[in-house]
């Protein structure tokens, strides 16, 4: 089976709004990366038995000829925003067999899947992501990026990364994106550690100022630390530090009104939700006014 580049930004396009807005987005990023773009529709090749040949012969071709559509719509969108003094490579194929199982093997070899938001794929129970963006997501062997339509701030505006951190292994590997990003697009780090304590409720009266104090000061350094060796690493970054409490979905949903970019770990270690992803990842990914990418294991 075709195999796109290795090190590829892989985009899965469909001819929506939503694919034509990832592949915007991924351009983009490649051009960044200095990294070859590969364009791919599948085409779910699962049809019923009782379909006729005729009649499959001409569904076959009208496929064929919609997905070829679809493919040069996001090749002309990709060469319109991956620039003309380094233009990226550009690979494309069309595909014929079972969608999600196909795009999750082909992620093995790349560098990052990018979906839109919502596609053609139907939508998954509860009303937000798309099912292939949605499968991906839980699935894919590399990073994934969920991009929406209409992001609140373009990602060639000068606002920061935003990244969340809560100490798990998954935010570690969040981290790495995010200063990655914040170092390639030049701008800083706004990394965002929400502090979930059932006895605080969002109001600080209810500690005493002592206990108060040495707990915000215990979640400070503990911030710093996870920060303190990407700061060395990525000197250029500058990182703004915030320490806020309550659900850290609602805080980094917040926070993304100001972000180009969200990154956000696979699982988690929150003390009430227990998965990042699920709760707070879905969450952020739902609503988020941002491009978000999960910082899904490779």
């Amino acid at each position: 089976m075709w195999q796109p580049p290795r090190g590829a930004i892989l985009v899965a396009v469909d001819g929506s709004a939503a694919a034509l807005g990832a592949v915007r987005w991924a351009a983009r990023d490649a051009a960044l990366r200095n990294a070859p773009l590969a364009l791919v529709h599948v085409v779910d090749a699962l049809l019923p038995e009782w379909f006729e040949a005729a009649a499959l012969a001409d569904l076959r071709q009208r496929q064929d000829q919609r997905a070829r559509d679809f493919v040069s719509s996001a090749i002309k969108v990709a060469e319109e925003h991956t620039g003309e003094r380094d233009p990226v490579r550009i690979d494309s194929k069309v595909l014929r067999s079972a969608t999600v199982p196909t795009l999750v093997g082909l992620s093995s070899g790349v560098e990052m899947v990018v979906v839109g938001y919502r596609g053609h794929g139907g939508v998954m129970a509860g009303g937000f992501l798309g099912s292939v963006s949605s499968a991906l997501v839980y699935h894919a062997q590399c990073p994934v990026a969920v991009v929406h339509d209409k992001p609140t701030i373009g990602d060639d505006e000068p606002a920061p990364v935003l990244v969340g951190i809560d100490g798990s292994p998954a935010s570690e590997a969040a981290t790495a994106i995010a200063f990655e990003e914040a170092s390639r697009r030049g701008v800083g780090l706004m990394a965002l550690h929400a502090w979930a304590d059932p006895r605080a409720s969002g109001s600080r009266t209810l500690y005493q100022d002592s206990k108060w104090d040495a707990q915000l000061s215990e979640e400070e350094e503990t911030l710093a630390e996870r920060l303190a060796g990407w700061h060395e690493r990525y000197p250029e970054v500058g990182i703004d530090r915030r320490i806020e409490i309550g659900d850290p979905a609602r805080w980094l949903i917040k926070a993304s009104e100001r972000a180009q970019l969200i990154v956000v770990g696979s699982h988690g270690c929150s003390r009430f939700r227990g998965r990042l992803l699920g709760s707070v990842g879905a969450a952020v990914v739902a609503r988020a006014k941002a491009p978000v990418i999960v910082a899904r294991p490779s």
